[in-house]
């Protein structure tokens, strides 16, 4: 297994790291092909409740490898979503293998895949395709110092990591537009201020791994159920909406896990939650 990435979990915590920190975790093959694989592992175990997503050393991620990119650049590539084909781990980033995604757009969208929430970590740089990776979670606590970016318009290319889907979610049309044709950096403080981050932290790992913790020790049925009706809110009629909460509420009243959601909270104690089946 590489050690691009490193995951450790500690009481239905996963902590995922980025670990390239000579580099500041800038993008790699290896990179790509690790984190792929870890988000793929942590979606099928039922034994996770949280995720922290972070980055070693000095910075979340500075986004493509640039070596990498002139690699690209020398052969003609357009980018990680390019037709290239090849074994150097750069042309394999194109390949699909059946997804809907390439392998670098997988590295942002295996997050939502995860069925539990994903919460991003950001100090240092986060650009680029750092920063895609960045909006694949559910939550981003950042420094205040951070600095991210939309950066792809300064080597003359658009987003190809998801970017295009997520960052308009985040920031509305028209700031998503802004970001991405100007490729201007912006500070942790404005991130949260346009709605790019979620909260802000002078520990921003740390505090995510509290978060993280304090979702873990939720029934994790439910937080399941919510990440899913949250993600499809705004992607399909309100009927459907509104009947899939109907479903998802009837299946957990009653269970043992809501009804010791239920117990712990009268008799003033922390619960204790089987995980999914």
């Amino acid at each position: 297994m590489s050690d691009r990435v490193t995951v450790t979990i500690t009481d239905g915590v996963a902590d995922v790291r980025l670990n390239r920190p000579d580099k500041l975790n800038a993008l790699d093959g290896e990179m790509f092909t690790a984190l792929a694989d870890a988000g793929a592992r942590l979606a099928a175990d039922r034994s996770v409740r949280a995720v922290v997503l972070s980055g070693e050393g000095r910075a979340f991620s500075a986004g493509l490898d640039f070596a990498g990119f002139q690699a690209m650049a020398r052969a003609g590539e357009g980018g990680a979503g390019g037709d290239a084909a090849g074994d150097d781990g750069i042309g394999a980033i194109a390949r699909t293998d059946g997804r809907i995604t390439h392998l670098g757009q997988q590295v942002a969208h295996c997050w939502s895949e995860v069925p539990v929430p994903v919460v991003a970590a950001i100090h240092g740089h986060c650009l680029g395709g750092g920063l895609q990776i960045a909006m694949g979670a559910d939550l981003r606590i950042v420094h205040p110092e951070a600095k991210l970016a939309v950066l792809e318009i300064r080597w003359g290319l658009t987003p190809d990591m998801t970017g295009t889907a997520t960052l308009p979610r985040l920031v509305g049309l028209d700031v998503a537009k802004e970001l991405t044709w100007t490729g201007r950096t912006v500070t942790g403080e404005e991130a949260v201020r346009i709605g790019l981050a979620t909260r802000l932290s002078t520990t921003p790992r740390e505090d995510a791994l509290a978060l993280a913790a304090e979702i873990a020790a939720k029934n994790p049925h439910a937080i399941r159920g919510a990440k899913r009706l949250l993600d499809l809110s705004g992607t399909r009629p309100l009927a459907e909406q509104y009947a899939d909460e109907r479903s998802t509420i009837f299946s957990l009243i009653g269970t043992p896990n809501q009804v010791e959601a239920v117990a712990a909270y009268f008799e003033k104690r922390e619960p204790t939650f089987a995980d999914p089946d």
